[in-house]
């Protein structure tokens, strides 16, 4: 009895262990809570479709994110990780933590916008914008805390110019206007930093918010830039992150030289990226890159101490 009261004593006196990433693991405790309320308010509006196919295939949540960056090649990157039998993509940006109207849906609703997958596959989700949004991490990390990210960047300046030629093709295919890139860019004879697409390159505050939840070697970052010369390194490094068997070779790539880019050979088909992508981008002066290039050294330098990694940027000149 008297060893039973002092067991008893020890473990009420007991110091609690204090986790190591203390304002994480409190959001921690409410996961699995915000699941289960997802997943109700589902269920109230009746969404629910049938996810299990006959021939054993099931839609799931997915077990990896392509969270960004936009006009980072993540589109490129999907279809290339698609050659890999073992994954199973969603076909569209389903934007389900960014867009509320989507997110208060709930999980079931998000499990319905997912490929028919079978067990031993791996489902991958694509939404650019997740990146750059301030929720979505925490959301993410509520859903699924060992969920594995994959982010793909370019260089920044060459990003910015991608991001406006995205935009503008958009206006001209709708045969509207749309001021030059420099009316964007300049602002008072000055660099205009409230520019959207300038505050998307920014990636070390937009890392700092998803290493917050997520620990580094959870978040594998794609070097866009090389992705575009030369493909199969990088997605040789993508496969290991995954933990997938390596089916994705050399051969599965060739070089189209109207397109100017990388194309697919999959079981003898081949196909390329969309037409929208790899269009030129708007010429700029030298002086006006050169701005782009001076601001975003300091970032850089940043992001690169950040994730421990350097890349071959313009805007960043190793001291």
């Amino acid at each position: 009895m008297a060893a039973f009261l002092l067991g008893a004593v020890l473990l009420i006196v007991q110091p609690q262990i204090v986790p190591s990433t203390p304002a994480i693991n409190s959001k921690a405790e409410t996961s699995q809570s915000v699941q289960r309320e997802l997943l109700k308010k589902t269920s109230q509006k009746n969404d629910f479709k049938e996810n299990i196919h006959s021939n054993g295939s099931c839609r799931q949540l997915p077990q990896t994110i392509i969270i960004g960056v936009r006009k980072g090649g993540t589109r490129a990157l999907l279809e290339m990780l698609s050659l890999h039998p073992d994954i199973a993509a969603a076909e569209t940006e389903v934007h389900f933590f960014d867009w509320e109207d989507h997110y208060r849906n709930g999980l079931q609703w998000y499990i319905n916008q997912m490929p028919f997958s079978y067990p031993h596959q791996i489902t991958v989700e694509k939404t650019p914008a997740y990146f750059t949004s301030p929720k979505v991490p925490e959301r993410v990390y509520n859903m699924n805390q060992s969920m594995r990210l994959l982010l793909i960047l370019r260089d920044p300046s060459e990003r910015v110019l991608s991001d406006y030629t995205q935009v503008f093709y958009n206006h001209m295919q709708k045969h509207k206007p749309y001021p030059s890139i420099e009316q964007f860019l300049i602002k008072d004879g000055e660099l205009n930093v409230d520019y959207r697409a300038i505050n998307r390159s920014l990636y070390y505050i937009h890392m700092q918010n998803w290493l917050k939840y997520f620990p580094l070697d959870r978040i594998h970052i794609v070097d866009g830039d090389k992705l575009i010369k030369d493909p199969f390194p990088e997605i040789e490094k993508v496969e290991r992150f995954l933990k997938l068997s390596p089916q994705i070779n050399a051969s599965n790539f060739y070089f189209n030289k109207t397109k100017g880019f990388y194309c697919l050979r999959d079981s003898g088909r081949e196909r390329c990226l969309h037409e929208s992508k790899g269009r030129a981008h708007p010429q700029v002066d030298t002086w006006l890159l050169e701005k782009l290039h001076e601001y975003f050294h300091e970032p850089n330098k940043k992001f690169f101490e950040l994730v421990g990694r350097t890349f071959d940027w313009h805007s960043f000149v190793a001291s």
